[in-house]
């Protein structure tokens, strides 16, 4: 491979801001696997946001940029999986598995689609000085022709439209919207975009934590939210504390300290197979790999509103915010049903503009 950008590029990032700035180009923020895709010829390799290849997970996928891109040229975008009219990241989560046999079985059963949303070079002409202006103009000639499962993302100048977005494209599994200013030259891995998400509140379970990595004080604390049986739900974490925030969280609930799980609603945590049918913390997977999943046991007793911006099934997507502790609430009163559910909205009309 012989490119004016070769490979690892570290993607442009964005930092989170409160509200949509004005004066910009606006894009829906995609749910997926950040992926610089460099093709030179019949040679095609994804990297990821850390620079490790992707290219062995996606088989069907280098096929089609083979087929559908210009011969020569570095794009950057996101690796999706859709279906049912929705962004399906834990089905994407299933594909970076060691077995080639199992990637291809997925491969067929749930194929990826590529999101462009940026142009890093073209031919032999390195296209990260540019203004992002000329970037996207020279991004939607090279890709005029392309067809599914390569898309090129929408994007407008329009502020309304991309508040409309905000409200209405969360219903197809997008993550919010993702503002760029149009002078902007490409600067890898520095945070230079804005990005605007979703954020709900949810009253949780504090029925565990694990403890940070530099001693006995609070790491993260782990929740739970009730399902229509009344079983207790692991459904996330929430981690971000000052250290002299997590030594006061250790404290405040060393009360509440078992001994061990037994009796505990996720007492069978250490056994595989208690992991079949319901959520429970400390699940091993190719993620976690030797890292240690042991967690302090707690009376379920204590309830706390964190916020959150989506779902992902039955759990949150990401590692919530702690905004305060709900002693009004019970913790049978913990229960899916307070959690909103986005209007549906079909992810073929995303893509199609």
């Amino acid at each position: 491979m012989d490119l004016p950008v070769m490979p690892p590029v570290a993607p442009m990032l964005a930092k989170s801001v409160a509200e949509i700035p004005p004066g910009m180009q606006y894009e829906a923020k995609w749910d997926g696997f950040r992926t610089i895709v460099f093709r030179d010829g019949a040679e095609v390799e994804l990297g990821s946001r850390t620079g490790k290849p992707l290219t062995r997970y996606f088989p069907e996928l280098v096929e089609a940029l083979q087929r559908e891109l210009p011969p020569r040229c570095v794009l950057d975008g996101e690796v999706v999986i859709a279906r049912d009219g929705r962004l399906r990241f834990e089905e994407l989560l299933e594909r970076i598995h060691p077995a080639a046999s199992r990637v291809r079985m997925l491969a067929e059963r749930t194929p990826a689609s590529f999101v462009a949303f940026d142009l890093l070079a073209l031919r032999d002409r390195s296209l990260l000085d540019e203004p992002l202006s000329a970037r996207r103009a020279a991004l939607e000639e090279a890709l005029a022709g392309a067809a599914d499962p390569v898309f090129t993302a929408p994007a407008s100048t329009d502020r309304d439209l991309a508040q409309s977005w905000f409200a209405e494209y969360e219903g197809a599994g997008l993550d919010g919207v993702v503002a760029k200013p149009l002078d902007q030259p490409y600067r890898p891995g520095e945070r230079t975009m804005f990005k605007i998400k979703h954020e709900r509140t949810a009253d949780c379970v504090v029925a565990g934590y694990r403890e940070h990595k530099s001693g006995p004080v609070v790491g993260s604390l782990l929740l739970g939210i009730n399902d229509a049986e009344g079983r207790l739900q692991h459904v996330g974490v929430c981690a971000a504390f000052s250290m002299a925030r997590r030594r006061e969280l250790a404290e405040e609930l060393a009360p509440l300290r078992m001994d061990d799980a037994t009796g505990h609603p996720w007492g069978g945590w250490a056994d595989e197979a208690a992991h079949a049918d319901a959520r429970l913390p400390g699940a091993v997977s190719r993620w976690t790999g030797g890292k240690d999943l042991s967690w302090v046991p707690l009376r379920p007793e204590r309830v706390v509103e964190v916020a959150y911006d989506h779902m992902e099934g039955t759990r949150f997507r990401h590692t919530v915010q702690f905004r305060r502790w709900r002693p009004d609430r019970t913790p049978a009163s913990c229960t899916y049903a307070q959690l909103e559910e986005p209007v549906s909205y079909d992810l073929a009309r995303v893509l199609g503009g």
